[in-house]
């Protein structure tokens, strides 16, 4: 079997555009404008059924994040991309971890669905010009565990064990860089 270049060019099409969706899950946990932006065009919509927007709408309401949702966690699953010259299209598995302070007490709720994402290639990089989100299901796990006392009854040995959107361990760890391979 042989790759000729416009195999590798695939491969490369696919990597960046599977890049700049898993920058924007980063952004989102690390509610992170720029990291979120780098990966959407200026003109970009979408529409995650409880929120429809530009970019810019889209930033106000993610970025700061609800004071009630703490902690967020999107892992990504596989992503099927179809290419079309400059255009692609993707859908990618996600199942989305929050921790929701319902004021007497904090619930971890999972959710799992798919990012339906409309690329376009511009001056030979990849980015969404728009977003869909489908909801496959949800799971309200009950009472959160708190963490700050540690795991399974052990202490943590240090206060950078726990996550949270803003201010934790992964930022000292990426340091300027923020996130590796970000553009």
């Amino acid at each position: 079997m042989t790759f000729g270049p416009r195999d590798v060019q695939t491969l490369l099409d696919h990597e960046q555009i599977r890049a700049g969706i898993a920058g924007v899950a980063r952004g989102e946990d690390r509610r992170d404008a720029d990291l979120i932006r780098a990966s959407f065009w200026p003109d970009a919509a979408m529409d995650f059924g409880i929120f429809a927007g530009d970019l810019d709408a889209y930033l106000d309401w993610v970025v700061p994040g609800s004071p009630a949702v703490p902690v967020t966690q999107h892992a990504l699953g596989q992503s099927v991309i179809s290419l079309d010259g400059a255009t692609a299209l993707a859908e990618t598995h996600v199942t989305a971890y929050h921790r929701v302070d319902f004021g007497a007490e904090e619930h971890d709720v999972v959710l799992g669905g798919r990012y339906l994402d409309r690329l376009e290639r511009r001056d030979d990089e990849w980015r969404i010009a728009a977003r869909t989100m489908l909801y496959d299901w949800s799971r309200d796990l009950g009472v959160a565990a708190d963490w700050s006392a540690g795991l399974m009854g052990e202490p943590f040995r240090g206060d950078h064990y726990t996550g949270k959107a803003n201010g934790d361990h992964s930022e000292s760890f990426f340091g300027a860089s923020r996130v590796a391979g970000q553009r």
